[in-house]
């Protein structure tokens, strides 16, 4: 393949040159096989019909359908544009999770003092026992 070719590209074929003319009747016959199983020809024909009966209507669906995209990709480009998040690196992530999870063990504990005395001491049983069978203790 030539430079020229892949730069500039292939004639485009016309459905009237002979040597053409067999593939362009191949795909537009496939094409219309393809429309038929799928239904898709009854479809254009119904939408077609109405665009026909009700013309301002049909218009005006076209049109609003094209304004509602239009204005919908501008609301999202706004949103995206006014969310300025500022890049943290990994190591500030995961700084911020231990944080938060020693604020949450921090808040337990404290909510544990308003306990009735027997649950707390049932939580402290079964908090020793979990880190008994889990190997946590501390050893001296």
């Amino acid at each position: 393949m030539s430079w020229k070719k892949m730069i500039m590209g292939e004639k485009m074929p016309d459905r009237d040159d002979p040597k053409y003319r067999d593939r362009y009747a191949k795909e537009v016959d496939a094409g219309r096989k393809f429309a038929k199983a799928t239904k898709i020809d009854k479809a254009a024909m119904r939408i077609q019909a109405f665009a026909n009966a009700h013309k301002k209507l049909f218009l005006c669906i076209v049109f609003g359908f094209i304004l509602f995209s239009f204005g919908l990709n501008l609301y999202r480009m706004g949103k995206v544009y006014s969310a300025h998040q500022e890049q943290k690196s990994a190591t500030e992530v995961q700084e911020e999770l231990v944080r938060n999870r020693h604020k949450h063990i921090k808040r337990t504990i404290s909510n544990m003092n308003d306990m009735p005395v027997s649950e707390n001491r049932s939580f402290f049983e079964s908090k020793t026992k979990y880190d008994n069978d889990n190997g946590n203790t501390e050893k001296d």
